[in-house]
């Protein structure tokens, strides 16, 4: 199939990571949206600092405008949505006109919910659109090393998630496995020692202590 230009692995990485961020940061606004609504009005704070994101929100109904659908809000869905589907059509050849046309729906469908009726109801719809992305991804890039490398960003992308929102030690294993494996089949300049440091930092339990470290090891995993 040939070689993937190091241009070409920087977006197809961060293709994984944007597609995965925004697809888990859906579902953990859903749960945050839940306690927001019959609990706690303000727990969109916490859900802030865990994405180390600046809480730049007046109240509960700002924080779900602009943080699911600002165009200039460089935190929202809307924005990382975007950083995602910019990375595809740089890609179109390499991963095919089907694969960029789902990040393409999800990106009308959210942009589309905004002036619905209930706009967090319709966010449904795009993680479906983003489940077929990754349905299409397998089907339609061509290219092994171009597929292990998306899958990647979307490993690393969701262990950072996992790690942030205090996920069991058991998922993020799962997840690590994953990523070790696809680390194992790229070109890239990849770290083990790192990976296997983060996960021995969530293992031991000493999340809170070794924070940053531990997302400093992980980010450092892949080098692109």
């Amino acid at each position: 199939m040939g070689t993937v230009s190091l241009e070409k692995m920087n977006h197809l990485f961060w293709l994984g990571r944007y597609t995965e961020r925004v697809y888990t940061t859906l579902l953990l606004f859903d749960r945050y949206y839940d306690i927001m609504i019959d609990k706690d009005e303000h727990v969109y704070q916490e859900y802030c600092r865990r994405l180390a994101i600046p809480d730049i929100y007046t109240d509960r109904k700002q924080f779900t405008q602009s943080y699911l659908f600002s165009e200039q809000n460089p935190d929202s869905m809307y924005a990382n949505l975007q950083r995602a589907f910019d990375n595809a059509v740089v890609l179109r050849e390499e991963v095919s006109s089907e694969v960029l046309a789902y990040i393409q729906m999800s990106l009308d469908t959210l942009k589309a919910a905004q002036g619905g009726a209930a706009p967090v109801m319709e966010l449904q719809k795009v993680t479906d659109y983003l489940l077929a992305f990754w349905g299409a991804a397998d089907d339609y890039v061509e290219n092994e090393e171009s597929r292990n490398v998306i899958k990647c960003g979307k490993y690393l992308e969701r262990l950072d998630l996992y790690f942030r929102f205090d996920s069991p030690v058991a998922m993020m294993e799962k997840e690590y496995s994953k990523l070790n494996n696809r680390m194992e089949r790229v070109s890239l300049p990849c770290s083990k020692e790192h990976l296997d440091a983060f996960m021995d930092i969530a293992q031991k339990g000493e999340r809170q202590r070794r924070y940053t470290e531990a997302l400093e090891l992980l980010g450092s995993a892949i080098g692109v």
